[in-house]
């Protein structure tokens, strides 16, 4: 008794302008940011900082995330094989999860250093500390302002922008350390600012683990509301009822969405179900649209006789 309409427009073009300048941005921020991140090591290392030892592995933590973005966004423009008829986009999701655990890894790390150094401090060259953290927050809120532009529309985009962002709060911690330490002589404000660095690095890898997992569970998008959805389809006229309704987002910002429409045969299939479509692209801009539509009178005749 079914109808089967495919309907699916592609918007792949205007995604792979928009990619250009997303490239751009993470290649200028992922060079601002190893460079600086090498100088913090260093610098912590000859300064006996832990703090900017750990502000060098949450800038690490901002590379790999860097890195893995630019990945995405060149394996996202591969285009499509029968095989794996999404495309590569998925790629993007692992890459995320890959990040989130290295980040909880050197988390770890930090806070047992930490707890080590706080029965034994050792003496931290405060000005240096402070003079390092403080050129680590201008680099880091230049590749905040560089990244702001791209942030609404891309998941990865705003993965980086969060780490940046996190990373220029931590420097911000480093500084007052090296304060405390240079001003105050509080030898431990060194290993503490580095426990707060950690916990900063683990939120942002929280967060990250969340919108990998939800993606990969094939869950509804967070920004829609699927009775919303329903509600819209059956304002239609002609539409009985909807059935077999799934929303899911192949990566971030690609949402795709299938459902069974039960129809009452009082118009023709041809005229509801450009007006379906309109509806789902107008009201909650969802372009990837698998309909089926089913008149329902046939069977419903059939139970009564």
């Amino acid at each position: 008794m079914g109808h089967h309409h495919h309907h699916g427009h592609d918007h792949g073009h205007a995604h792979v302008h928009d990619d250009g300048g997303n490239a751009r941005r993470l290649v200028v921020v992922l060079v601002l940011t190893a460079v600086y991140m090498l100088a913090e090591a260093i610098g912590g290392w000859l300064s006996h900082s832990l703090a900017l030892i750990a502000d060098a592995g949450h800038m690490l933590s901002d590379v790999a995330a860097l890195g893995l973005s630019l990945f995405a966004v060149w394996i996202s423009r591969r285009p499509p094989t029968p095989a794996r008829s999404y495309g590569y986009h998925r790629t993007e999701i692992l890459a995320a999860l890959a990040n989130a655990a290295t980040l909880i890894a050197i988390s770890v790390w930090v806070c047992v250093e930490a707890y080590r150094r706080l029965h034994e401090p050792p003496e931290v060259a405060g000005r240096m500390v402070m003079a390092i953290a403080a050129g680590g927050f201008l680099i880091n809120l230049a590749g905040m302002w560089v990244l702001s532009g791209g942030r609404a529309s891309n998941l990865n985009i705003r993965g980086a922008w969060l780490h940046v962002a996190t990373d220029a709060l931590g420097n911000i911690g480093t500084v007052a350390a090296g304060a405390a330490v240079a001003y105050l002589g509080w030898m431990w404000a060194d290993p503490a600012a580095s426990v707060i660095i950690a916990a900063l690095v683990c939120w942002s890898a929280w967060a990250l683990l969340m919108e990998s997992l939800d993606v990969l569970m094939e869950g509804t998008p967070s920004s829609i509301d699927p009775a919303k959805v329903r509600d819209a389809l059956g304002t239609v006229i002609g539409v009985q009822a909807v059935h077999d309704l799934h929303i899911w987002s192949i990566t971030s910002g690609r949402v795709s969405l299938s459902a069974h429409i039960a129809v009452d045969g009082t118009r023709p299939d041809r005229d509801i179900l450009p007006e379906l479509c309109s509806k789902l692209r107008e009201n909650f801009g969802i372009t990837h649209v698998t309909l089926q539509l089913e008149s329902e009178c046939a069977a419903s005749e059939a139970l009564h006789a």
